[in-house]
């Protein structure tokens, strides 16, 4: 007893509770993921890449045709409406066609370095019109005088408003706006270069759906799925289904028009659906080549340019995004501050020369050509510049390129339609880079991407035949800048993105993807920098550091 009660027990020992479990990762329970990619590892040719010659010179003659849709359907559209005739709607292809074949190989060696065609643009098409309203009133001796001294007041326009963007440009203040940039602008700025212009899709390929919607099920069916059957079946169909397609339905719809199946329709059924209304072929000239004012003396009218200063602006916007597109589908980085501000100076120079040879539009960097970049799998540089042989050449012999230029619109909207998708899709991988469940990058995307659609709606909406859009002061000038600015989409996305991203919690520069985005702001921030954008033969030995 004594024993028992002068034996003290140890204390029990603390026991340890265990830390809570964490949850369980739900994305690795249910599958794979993937982490970010700054260069697209599918594409079969980078920027630098190469394909054998013959593959070349069919994928160069691809793009050619694919510009060829967007070039026509502008002179189509615009010419008429100036008073000229069929033989001044072929003069103005051969120009457009020579100028995008110059600016494209200018770009491709010393502008942007990146594999994207300088095609006719869009953004022109309300100052265009301001201009032929300003001369509907006007008496001439006859149409083609009125569509003569249109030309020359869009030349005047075209030289005073290239300056902009050769100061914009060579001054490098265009590139330093785009260190404000992150991955949150540049998703509706890439999407938008593409979703933006929806109306050269379905709704032109409605115009005739009998020969549209052929050619988009045959170029979907037979480029991603018949491509599957076989191996060489893959490399055929994958890289030329695009012009096996268009040589198919175009032989279609000459079938049509020769059996009279459009003898009984509305004269716009016949226009858009009928091989054989483009009558290029009877006026084009055999041989003609493009000359500086080949339609008399500029006309320098102050209206009319600053209307042109506002499209030269909405096409730096425009080429910017189309240059950000490019360079993911051709395996190359984002392009730093220096190389944007070089190219916009570049299409300065390019609008310049546009000026003085007597285009109808200025270039910017063709969407549908990036698109096709991702169609094909090839991003090479090289087939962008051999395209240029292609577009000089047919410029020059007016009937060999009228031949091509006959295609109706249709079978190019349907193109468009598969395109124009693949370049806004191409936008929304940028959003890998940031933070995409932040509530703030929400926001933002979400604000940028519908005004970006929804204000350049209400101005279409509101902006008759005559090209006077919603704002109408008594300033003309002020109200063509302001109505062209707010009728493009990826403008207006460029505006609101930019100011939301930079003013609201700006600070969370890791959500944001800043520190992604910031080395390649600057020529020495990243390795692959002078891979894909220095200049070629060693040039960069003897340019100013400014300009490289």
């Amino acid at each position: 007893m004594g024993e028992t009660e002068n034996h003290h027990h140890p204390p029990p020992p603390p026991q340890v509770v265990p830390p809570p479990s964490a949850p369980p990762n739900l994305g690795l329970s249910r599958g794979p993921t993937w982490t970010p990619a700054e260069q697209l590892h599918q594409l079969q040719y980078c920027i630098h890449s190469n394909p054998s010659w013959p593959q070349a010179l069919l994928l160069a003659f691809q793009h050619y045709i694919v510009n060829l849709g967007t070039t026509v359907l502008i002179a189509s559209t615009i010419v008429p409406r100036m008073g000229g005739d069929h033989g001044d709607k072929a003069r103005v292809i051969q120009a457009l066609l020579f100028m995008s074949g110059i600016n494209t190989l200018l770009q491709t060696l010393i502008g942007s370095r990146l594999p994207t065609v300088m095609g006719a643009s869009f953004a022109y098409t309300l100052p265009l019109l301001s201009i032929i309203n300003d001369y509907t009133d006007e008496a001439f001796t006859s149409e083609h005088d009125r569509f003569v001294r249109g030309m020359r007041t869009i030349q005047g326009s075209l030289i005073v408003s290239s300056f902009v963007n050769i100061i914009l440009g060579y001054s490098r203040a265009w590139g330093e706006m785009t260190r404000l940039f992150s991955p949150i602008v540049v998703v509706p700025v890439v999407c938008l270069v593409g979703l933006g212009l929806f109306a050269r899709g379905f709704p032109l390929l409605g115009n005739c759906v009998e020969i549209g919607l052929p050619m988009l099920i045959l170029l979907v069916i037979s480029q991603q799925y018949l491509k599957r059957i076989h191996s060489r079946a893959h490399l055929i169909l994958e890289r030329f289904a695009l012009l096996l397609c268009i040589g198919i339905i175009w032989a279609f719809a000459a079938i049509l028009t020769v059996s009279g199946a459009y003898n009984n329709v509305k004269p716009a059924t016949k226009q858009s659906c009928r091989t054989d209304r483009s009558y290029l072929m009877s006026s084009a000239p055999w041989i003609k080549i493009p000359y500086p004012f080949q339609w008399g003396t500029p006309i320098f009218r102050a209206t009319h340019v600053f209307g042109m200063i506002g499209a030269a602006l909405v096409s730096s916007a425009e080429s910017t995004g189309t240059f950000f597109a490019a360079a993911r589908l051709s395996g190359a980085t984002a392009p730093p501050a220096h190389v944007l501000s070089r190219s916009i100076g570049l299409q300065g120079v390019g609008m310049l020369i546009e000026g003085l040879f007597g285009s109808l539009v200025g270039t910017t960097a063709s969407v549908e050509n990036v698109g096709l970049l991702g169609l094909t799998h090839i991003g090479s540089r090289r087939v962008v510049q051999i395209s240029t042989g292609f577009m000089i050449f047919f410029s020059i012999f007016g009937k060999f390129g009228a031949f091509f230029a006959s295609i109706p619109l249709p079978i190019f909207a349907a193109i468009y339609c598969v395109l124009l998708g693949i370049v806004a899709a191409t936008g929304i991988t940028f959003i890998q880079f940031a933070n995409n469940n932040s509530m703030r990058n929400i926001y933002v995307l979400g604000v940028s991407l519908f005004l970006g659609l929804s204000i350049p709606q209400y101005f279409a909406m509101n902006t008759p035949l005559d090209g006077h859009g919603p704002v109408r002061t008594d300033a003309g000038w002020f109200n063509n800048i302001l109505n062209t600015i707010f009728s493009s989409p990826a403008t207006v996305a460029i505006i609101v993105g930019t100011v939301l991203d930079n003013t609201l919690e700006a600070k969370h520069v890791d959500d944001r993807g800043v520190p992604w985005w910031k080395p390649f702001q600057h020529s020495k921030g990243d390795v692959r920098t002078e891979e894909f954008y220095s200049y070629p033969l060693r040039l960069n030995e003897y340019m100013p550091t400014r300009f490289l």
